[in-house]
């Protein structure tokens, strides 16, 4: 039976919501960071700093979930369709965060607290590993010719867009209620308001129309030739070990992007105040301007690889960001820089990351075949992530606080890139102008 494919809106829209629900909520969740760790991780008397690095814990922690997410949906997605999964994750991924809004904190529920919460990031964390895979696959197979770049790119735009929501909510609710409030209940509504993102974009996926991987070929009559057993037929795919390595090759090249993005759009406002000592409205202003220049660079960064190559420009992100992270930081820490070109220094680390997010989605679809596209660039993304953004905040968290070197966070960064140049030069410059697999 043939099956009618969506719109290109409306898979635009389908498939790059769910991101925006799931990136809001960790927006949300490193702009609270600090609150975070007073309520559910500081028994009283206790140590914030230590606290801030459980709470970070329990950040990386729920990200090591994220590829057993992305096995288990990426399968159902190539095997049942990309909608079934991308409805699955969207119900998980909203039920958990508005959890996160009711729990009790440490002063109520003592050393459950902290269990609680954990538990229920590794379920967020389940659902994003799945959610990545079926929508940059919906995205790149629903684009129009010579325009995967862009079409990806726009699940790493709505990526920025829930980033600057929760960091922007969270600005506003700092400003308009006192830190007493904050603490006490100001920081659930965040969470809680994922209910109705988060119906909203199961309204949308609802309405897609039912996907299905292409068809296997059909089974020999009795008595036709059956082939040698030990090699498949092509149409069953390539080899485990085949995926496997394409995945690690996957991991290698986007490495820098989950480096730099989570230190400077996740992490950096719990660096601000505990190493510059700036107060938490500031942390969240500049954390908000860096995302502003992220969103700036996305689009046009993804349209750009249509017409340069993936190759090209995430190479340029790549090195900017090996070059210049630890003279930005440098920038920033300095007294004399005024509070304008400390604006303009964020949002440009923000669009060197945008170069790198801008053609990612779209360089991973291309990589694998349509029928394991959704394990196979699931699996890479989640691992890069997993390894290189979800231990970001405890591994900068921890060395600034043992080390005392300020420049940790850059270093991280720009050390993550440079490792990702060598895996960026395989990429041959003609990959964009190939059909998909």
């Amino acid at each position: 039976m043939s099956v009618r494919p969506p719109s290109v809106r409306h898979a635009l829209l389908a498939g790059s919501i769910g991101n925006f629900v799931e990136w809001y909520e960790f927006g949300v969740y490193g702009s609270f960071a600090t609150v975070l760790a007073a309520r559910f991780f500081t028994p009283d008397g206790g140590d914030r700093g230590q606290a801030l690095i459980a709470t970070y814990a329990a950040f990386a922690i729920a990200f090591f979930f994220r590829p057993l997410g992305a096995l288990i949906f990426g399968r159902l997605a190539d095997r049942a369709g990309r909608r079934l999964a991308l409805v699955l994750a969207i119900c998980l991924m909203t039920g958990a965060t508005a959890l996160i809004g009711v729990l009790p904190a440490y002063s109520a529920a003592g050393a459950l607290a902290p269990w609680l919460l954990t538990l229920l990031r590794c379920l967020q964390g389940l659902s994003a590993g799945g959610e990545f895979g079926g929508a940059v696959s919906l995205l790149t197979e629903t684009a129009p010719a010579g325009r995967r770049g862009r079409h990806g790119a726009w699940q790493s735009f709505t990526v920025a867009l829930g980033l600057l929501a929760g960091a922007g909510l969270a600005a506003a609710l700092a400003t308009l209620l006192s830190e007493s409030a904050l603490y006490a209940w100001g920081w659930r509504i965040p969470f809680l308001l994922a209910l109705p993102l988060g119906a909203v974009a199961l309204w949308l996926r609802l309405r897609l129309p039912e996907t299905a991987p292409p068809p296997r070929p059909p089974a020999p009559e009795p008595g036709e030739p059956r082939g040698r057993p030990e090699r498949p037929a092509p149409a069953d795919g390539p080899a485990v070990a085949e995926i496997l390595g394409t995945v690690v090759l996957g991991v290698g090249r986007i490495m820098g992007w989950s480096a730099a993005g989570y230190t400077f759009l996740v992490v950096l406002p719990s660096y601000l105040q505990a190493t510059l000592g700036t107060t938490f409205r500031q942390a969240l202003a500049a954390t908000f301007v860096a995302n502003l220049g992220f969103a700036a660079a996305i689009l046009p960064a993804g349209a750009l690889s249509d017409r340069v190559g993936r190759r090209a420009v995430m190479l340029a992100g790549s090195s900017l960001v090996a070059l210049t992270a630890v003279p930005l930081l440098h920038l920033l820490r300095a007294p004399g820089t005024s509070v304008e070109a400390k604006a303009v220094l964020l949002a440009a680390a923000g669009a060197m990351i945008g170069l790198l997010a801008g053609p990612g989605p779209a360089l991973l679809a291309e990589m694998f075949p349509t029928r394991v596209r959704s394990t196979g660039l699931g699996l890479a993304y989640a691992l890069s992530n997993a390894v290189f953004s979800g231990c970001a905040g405890l591994i900068v968290t921890a060395l600034v606080r043992h080390t005392g070197n300020p420049d940790v966070p850059a270093l991280y960064a720009a050390g993550a890139c440079a490792l990702a140049v060598p895996a960026l030069l395989t990429l041959r410059p003609d990959d964009h102008l190939r059909p998909l697999r």
